[in-house]
């Protein structure tokens, strides 16, 4: 037995178990890290998180392995996630999806987002923007608005399908604006952007850049962004509050979660990365070419948001009269 060993083993014996655990924390990462991605290779979470775990890679000398775990609208990779040890070595790449809408949708699933994760912080806001057919006589917010009052039922928007972020989007946008507009789900976003360009539908939330191109095209016409704040992805859009909807706010997001107890010293320590990495410059340029706005949270932040971001959802899903199939 070697003198590092015979000492370890000593002090575990006159302190306990607590004193390996502490050793253990303060090693953290002495191993691979796996994040999963509750998705399928090649989606949307694919280039984000495979920044991150390059970032956090080069940071530890430590591989941090991306691991696609789809299924159920991502339900099969949180739950793996939760189920995991708490040891900071299974990382969860969260979205709203997984964390709140589904949870809200779908009775009895195996993990309970606010009780089976320790949050570690926000990575990423996904505003979306609002945008119409090109021919459709409106110029803003307002006047998308006026035009919806007066022809009541008339418009149709598109959406990825029922349920989804860019359909909750519209719900709020619908009933916080009082208009009467017409839900027409898609298979995806490809099918309804292709019907939207068509003028099959005049209107549709999505997220920013899969619309860039024919925005700048004029075959669509940017109204607004979803969020708070304008997106540094396109500054000059209003956002949707300050174009006519005050209070307005819908944004999807990314974070990272670890499993419920993962010790707080290791929580702390991917956090402070995390937050780090947020800052990098390049970091930032990646994400916003991506459309998405480069966030920070502490763990309580992300805990916070997670909870009001739940109440929101909620209420919005209870007024779309969305119920699970």
């Amino acid at each position: 037995m070697s003198r590092i060993v015979r000492t370890v083993s000593a002090f575990a014996l006159v302190c306990g178990t607590p004193a390996i655990a502490a050793l253990a924390v303060d090693a953290y990462p002495s191993r691979p890290i796996r994040l999963v991605v509750p998705y399928p290779p090649g989606g949307g979470t694919d280039p984000v998180a495979r920044l991150l775990s390059q970032k956090l890679g080069d940071a530890w000398h430590q591989q941090v392995v991306v691991d696609n775990r789809g299924g159920a609208a991502g339900v099969v990779g949180a739950e793996l996630v939760a189920r995991s040890a708490p040891d900071g070595y299974t990382l969860l790449f969260a979205t709203a999806g997984i964390m709140i809408i589904t949870p809200i949708l779908v009775p009895k699933l195996a993990y309970d987002p606010l009780k089976d994760f320790s949050p570690v912080g926000l990575v990423a806001a996904n505003p979306q923007l609002l945008v119409v057919n090109g021919g459709l006589p409106v110029q803003s917010v307002k006047e998308l608005i006026a035009l919806a009052k007066g022809s009541p039922g008339k418009l149709n928007y598109g959406t990825s399908g029922s349920g989804g972020v860019n359909h909750l989007a519209m719900e709020l946008f619908r009933s916080m604006a009082g208009i009467d507009i017409v839900f027409v789900p898609y298979k995806g976003a490809g099918p309804a952007i292709t019907d939207l360009l068509a003028g099959q539908v005049q209107l549709m939330f999505n997220p920013i850049p899969p619309f860039l191109p024919h925005v700048k095209s004029g075959r669509l016409r940017a109204l607004g962004v979803s969020s708070a704040q304008r997106s540094r992805a396109v500054p000059d859009v209003p956002t949707i509050a300050e174009a006519g909807v005050p209070g307005f706010e819908y944004v999807s997001w990314y974070a990272i979660f670890a499993p419920a107890h993962t010790p707080r010293a290791v929580v702390s320590r991917l956090n402070a990365e995390l937050v780090r990495i947020a800052a990098e410059p390049d970091v930032a340029q990646r994400l916003i070419g991506q459309g998405s706005d480069p966030q920070s949270s502490t763990p309580e932040g992300l805990a916070e948001f997670l909870r009001k971001d739940f109440d929101r959802q909620r209420r919005v899903i209870a007024s779309a009269g969305l119920k699970h199939e």
